[in-house]
C-alpha cells in the first residue's frame, strides 16, 4: 500500500556549505518503493551553498532567497510541498538508510496515527558518534513518551520526527516568532490531534558543531520552551518539574564546560 504516499522533505538551509551535501545525500540515496520530494529553502547563502544546491537541481526543488529566518523557511518548504507525509531535516543533520521506507510503512499500517518519531544519534563534524549518555538518556524518554511527560521536557529529537501534511494544516503554521523551540510547539499541537508511533530505531543523526544553533543558544531554547509549555496547560506541578529539569540540564552544561 505504501506504493500510494508521496513523502516531502523539507530542509531550510543557512550558509552550511560544509555540511549541506552530507544531508542531501543521506536523503537522494534512501531506498524507497514512493514517491520522494526533496525540497530546500535557502536563506540566500553566501558560503558556496547555492553551488553544492546548483549540482542536484535535477533531483530536488529549491529556493535560495532571503527570509525570516528557519520558521519561515520551514512554512515556504511545507507550503510548496504536494507530499502526503513531512519530514523536516536541518542543513547540518542526515537521516540514518533506508528509513524512509519504514516511515511511510509504518504510517501506511496505522492511518489513525498524525505523527510518528524515532531515536536520534549525535555526531560530531566528522560523523563520529558523540554525546552517547545524552542519546541514551533520550531515548529512554522516547520509549516511555506520555503527553504529561512532554509537557515537562522536549526529548523529541527534530531529524526523526515526521507528520501528515493535513495534521499540520489543521494545528497551523510554525510560529515565525519561535526561533529556538518551534518544533515543541509542533509536537504538542500535534500531540493534541493524536498519539503518536514511537520507532524503536536510529532514524537521523543530529550533527553537534561551533555554529550549531541549538548548541550555542541553549539558554535561550530551554526559556522559549518553558514560555510555550505555558501557553498548552498551566498546571503549577507540571510547569516545577519543567523548570527543576531545565535547571539540572543548565548545570550538567556548566559542568561540562568546566570539565572541558
Amino acid at each position: 500500500m505504501s506504493l500510494q504516499y508521496k513523502i516531502s522533505i523539507i530542509t531550510p538551509s543557512f550558509n552550511q556549505a560544509e555540511y549541506i551535501e552530507r544531508t542531501i545525500k543521506s536523503i537522494l540515496e534512501q531506498s524507497i518503493n514512493f514517491s520522494l520530494e526533496y525540497i530546500i529553502v535557502d536563506g540566500g547563502s553566501t558560503d558556496g551553498t547555492f553551488e553544492i544546491l546548483e549540482r542536484y537541481k535535477d533531483k530536488m526543488k529549491y529556493v535560495s532567497e532571503k527570509d525570516k529566518g528557519q520558521s519561515d523557511a520551514l512554512n515556504k518548504g511545507i507550503a510548496m510541498s504536494s507530499g502526503e507525509i513531512i519530514g523536516w531535516l536541518n542543513s547540518d543533520d542526515v537521516y540514518s538508510p533506508g528509513i524512509l521506507q519504514n516511515v511511510v510503512n509504518q504510517f501506511d499500517t496505522n492511518p489513525e496515527k498524525q505523527w510518528l518519531f524515532g531515536k536520534c544519534q549525535m555526531i560530531d563534524e566528522d560523523d563520529q558518534i558523540a554525546r552517547s549518555w545524552i542519546t541514551s538518556y533520550k531515548n529512554h524518554s522516547c520509549k516511555n513518551y506520555r503527553y504529561t511527560n512532554l509537557l515537562t521536557e522536549n526529548f523529541i529529537s527534530q531529524p526523526s520526527t515526521f507528520f501528515r501534511k493535513s495534521a499540520f494544516l489543521k494545528t497551523g503554521p510554525i510560529v515565525i516568532d519561535q526561533h529556538w523551540a518551534m518544533d515543541y510547539d509542533l509536537w504538542l499541537r500535534l500531540a493534541n490531534l493524536s498519539e503518536p508511533i514511537f520507532v524503536d530505531e536510529y532514524l537521523s543523526s543530529f550533527r553537534l558543531h561551533g555554529e550549531s544553533k541549538s548548541l550555542n543558544n541553549f539558554k535561550l531554547l530551554f526559556a522559549e520552551q518553558y514560555q510555550i509549555h505555558k501557553v498548552f496547560d498551566q498546571r503549577w506541578y507540571y510547569l516545577f518539574v519543567h523548570k527543576v529539569k531545565i535547571n539540572i540540564i543548565l548545570l550538567i552544561y556548566r559542568l561540562m564546560a568546566i570539565l572541558k
